[in-house]
């Protein structure tokens, strides 16, 4: 999945998306997907990444990473076809 090169994240957590002139706010994590996934790093490597920066336990961690890779697409911040 990769976020669209358009979309604009600020190091405290704003995005903002000019297709669709909205705007939204993560967290410093969300924050640091969004910049992974924007980077073209693969899912696995940020799950990896994640769980060893923030010590969050693996199953959990997916899970949510699953549930904010499914809000991205809502809201058209991810290229089309992903």
């Amino acid at each position: 999945m990769k976020i669209k090169k358009n979309v604009a994240v600020s190091a405290s957590g704003l995005i903002f998306n000019p297709d669709t002139g909205e705007s939204f706010t993560v967290n410093p994590m969300g924050a640091s997907i969004i910049n992974d996934l924007k980077e073209g790093k693969a899912q696995l490597e940020i799950v990896q990444a994640t769980i060893g920066k923030y010590f969050v336990e693996k199953t959990t961690f997916e899970k949510d990473f699953e549930d904010f890779l499914g809000l991205l697409k809502n809201y058209s911040l991810v290229e089309n076809g992903e």
